[in-house]
């Protein structure tokens, strides 16, 4: 740490009153308060408040005086905040306002300032607390309640609403860490993840679906069973159906944050059975196309 009377702009001789005015040119100037976001400033703050701090004790003053203790042997190094100097001290003046009692009894602008920061630091807002929770795909879009376990064995409950998405981000008032006098408490932020799901995809409030079906089925059409994150629908299956048909199951979707829902969009995929089948082979063979058909002559080039 620098000589304090360098820092202050003083010499060693300065009397009280001298270094008194001295700091309060200073801190009028340097406040973190007047200076938000400006670092540079808050730094210089600090050392000005160190300084003055080690000379307006005569205890103190004398000793540096006298050669028995150096700049930095009475301070500890400053840290984030100006009032933290002394954190693992009682007796620091900018602990608390006390070291300001003849700026706030001014009545100047710069004694405003020290009120109002000084009723912020006393009762101050707890801090947000940010949590990661990974969901299913279907709760995502039909909503459920989920607990998480925090540090120290306590638990947070949390209602995931119908149709959250990836990153959305849920606030829970009041469940953040405590905070300071009538600060009240901060609010627990929790970020959604969706696990991915192996068979549905979303795109906007629509879902997705590859759907297999037999052979016999997209041939001559039919009614099947269908999954859905709300359950299963009966859907139809046209006659002649082919790889890649998209049928629509209005209403099947994720909720829309305008209200309603959008809709489940499913693929049709043609599956020949898993075992080969002498029945369908011997059909096959025996079938006469009623014209010609190359369906590689649809594949664009």
């Amino acid at each position: 740490m620098r000589d304090p009377y360098e820092i202050l702009g003083t010499d060693h001789d300065a009397s009280a009153e001298t270094l008194q005015k001295a700091y309060r040119k200073l801190a009028k100037k340097l406040h973190p308060d007047l200076n938000p976001g400006n670092a540079e400033a808050e730094e210089k703050f600090k050392e000005v408040a160190s300084a003055y701090d080690l000379l307006s004790d005569a205890e103190k003053r004398g000793k540096f005086d006298a050669g028995e203790i150096d700049a930095s042997g009475a301070v500890r190094p400053p840290q984030d905040y100006y009032r933290d100097f002394a954190a693992s001290s009682g007796d620091h003046p900018y602990r608390d306002d006390s070291a300001f009692a003849d700026f706030l009894n001014s009545g100047s602008a710069f004694s405003d300032i020290l009120r109002r920061s000084a009723r912020t630091h006393a009762n101050r807002r707890g801090d947000d607390i940010g949590f990661r929770l990974p969901i299913e795909f279907v709760d995502a879009i039909v909503g459920a309640n989920k607990r998480i376990n925090i540090t120290g064995g306590d638990t947070l409950d949390v209602t995931i609403p119908p149709g959250v998405i990836e990153g959305q981000l849920l606030r829970l008032r009041g469940k953040g860490a405590p905070g300071s006098g009538e600060g009240g408490f901060g609010d627990a932020l929790v970020e959604i993840e969706i696990k991915p799901h192996p068979t549905f995809r979303r795109e906007g409030d629509n879902i997705l679906l590859d759907l297999p079906v037999n052979l016999k089925d997209a041939v001559l059409g039919a009614r099947i069973q269908v999954h859905t994150p709300s359950g299963d629908v009966t859907m139809a299956v046209p006659k002649w159906s082919n790889t890649g048909t998209k049928l629509r199951l209005k209403g099947k979707g994720a909720p829309k944050a305008s209200g309603g829902h959008g809709d489940q969009l499913v693929t049709l995929k043609i599956m020949l059975p898993k075992e080969p089948d002498p029945a369908l082979e011997a059909f096959v063979s025996g079938w006469e196309m009623a014209g010609p058909h190359n369906p590689g002559e649809d594949v664009p080039v």
